[in-house]
């Protein structure tokens, strides 16, 4: 990677997230005040450019928060990428910086509870069936016949991260469950339980990406983005070559990892979108964590073992699922976690982290690779 192009955050600022009934500029706003209160260097009058994810994007929301938040911007504009909107927006702000276009930018990602962006109306081939809940039970089913996989076993992505999330203050989840208390939760469909799903919600996170030079002034403890992978294979979930691995995750990951000049084993800490239980094992095994078929194997000795390396804030299961800021939440996380400053979910000493972000049964993916 060429060092004169290297982007780093350099500040963020989260919110809890909740059910509450706020309008969205508001929970923009939440957290963007939240990250100005956390960097007090940081000037205003320095952000080259706002951009927003949110998949409620008809408001110029992006003008909108610049106004409220006190930047005049070159660049304001609005991403929406359903529930990887936040890598996404994060990609464009690295690439406005490495192109000399920017030298900071601030990126705030938000959603209500009730997001218009959950379900994918275009897309015929699914009929009726158009709510996730519907992929994600073709997923289940075909990963549980493919590799003999119970319900009981699966249930455990549920309980490490709800159990995980615990130590996120600002999880929307506060219990912890058992196997038993997964398998028993209402039945959605034949294979899904509401305890293999994550929940919609109303939160907000913001990060500001910096130049090199910038990012030096203004942090000791900067996180480098070193890598990126971004794949689309389609709208329509029905065109995936395969329902129990993750091609879009698969391509995105090698993509990442070979700009950061690492692989898997290098990873330290990662966010993977675990929107229903089935997708955790799926998407370690399609970015080389773990063989195929064999990604159960890896939750179960991270939790009988106490350990968070993968999704220490509990995941999109336990710390909830507002679409637009999960990205910036997740890429929030391995900040955290890089410069320790994670409490108790922190993992020893990590120097390499990794953001898995993807949307609508994988027919897209974003992966980036964080270092110190």
């Amino acid at each position: 990677m060429n060092d004169m192009n290297k982007v780093g955050i350099v500040g963020y600022g989260i919110t809890p997230f909740t059910k509450d009934d706020k309008k969205i500029e508001s929970i923009l706003l939440d957290s963007a005040k939240e990250l100005f209160k956390n960097n007090q260097k940081i000037n205003r009058d320095d952000i080259d450019a706002v951009l927003v994810s949110t998949n409620n994007n008809s408001k110029y929301l992006s003008p909108i928060l610049s106004e409220m938040a006190g930047i005049q911007p070159k660049i304001a504009h609005t991403i929406e990428s359903l529930c990887n909107s936040g890598t996404n927006s994060i990609v464009s702000a690295y690439s406005y910086i490495a192109s000399g276009l920017a030298d900071m930018i601030l990126i705030t990602g938000a959603e209500r509870y009730d997001s218009p962006g959950q379900i994918l109306e275009w897309d015929n081939s699914r009929g009726e069936y158009k709510h996730p809940i519907f992929w994600a039970s073709i997923f289940t089913k075909s990963y549980k016949r493919e590799f003999s996989i119970s319900d009981e076993q699966l249930a455990i992505v549920s309980v490490k991260n709800h159990k995980q999330a615990k130590e996120n203050p600002n999880a929307l989840s506060k219990k912890t469950y058992t196997v038993d208390d997964v398998i028993n939760s209402k039945k959605l469909t034949e294979d899904l339980r509401l305890l293999n799903c994550s929940r919609p919600c109303t939160g907000s996170a913001s990060i500001i990406l910096a130049s090199e030079d910038k990012a030096k002034q203004l942090t000791d403890k900067p996180i480098w983005v070193t890598g990126i992978g971004q794949k689309t294979t389609s709208a329509g979930f029905t065109k995936n070559n395969s329902f129990s691995s993750m091609e879009s995750t698969k391509l995105a990951g090698q993509t990442a990892l070979k700009m950061a000049n690492k692989n898997s084993k290098d990873i330290d800490v990662a966010e993977i979108h675990d929107a229903f239980s089935v997708c955790e094992p799926m998407a370690l095994e399609s970015l080389g964590f773990s063989v195929e078929g064999r990604g159960m194997d890896m939750i179960n000795e991270l939790h009988d073992t106490n350990n968070f390396k993968i999704n220490p804030r509990g995941g999109l299961i336990g710390s909830g699922h507002p679409l637009g800021a999960t990205g910036i939440a997740q890429t929030i996380e391995i900040t955290q976690q890089l410069q320790s400053n994670a409490g108790k979910r922190q993992v020893d000493n990590p120097k390499v982290g990794l953001v898995h972000n993807m949307s609508a049964a994988a027919t897209s993916s974003t992966v980036l690779v964080l270092e110190t």
